[in-house]
């Protein structure tokens, strides 16, 4: 093979319940790419060998790419620690 070849697969999805069949047994390449969509946009790949979490953490609550999540309070948790710190100054 003196050539790359690239393989585009575009599928459509219901937004309820987005779910397709994984590709991982036929194309090895697919294990990371299909981890990756579920972990971004919450699509579900029925018979995938390992299908969680691969960037965000595990207690990461909905899909950062769909805009479905819960907005953590950062600033509820900057506060905090700003006031322990300078709490831990004044003793």
């Amino acid at each position: 093979m003196d050539q790359l070849d690239e393989v585009c697969i575009k599928v459509f999805v219901p937004r309820g319940n987005p779910r397709i069949p994984s590709i991982f047994w036929v194309w090895k390449s697919a294990y990371f790419q299909e981890r990756e969509s579920y972990d971004m946009l919450g699509i579900s790949f029925d018979n995938h060998p390992r299908l969680k979490r691969i960037l965000m953490p595990e207690s990461w609550i909905g899909w950062p790419l769909r805009k479905v999540y819960v907005v953590p309070n950062f600033s509820s948790l900057l506060r905090h620690q700003i006031s322990k710190d300078y709490f831990d100054v004044l003793v």
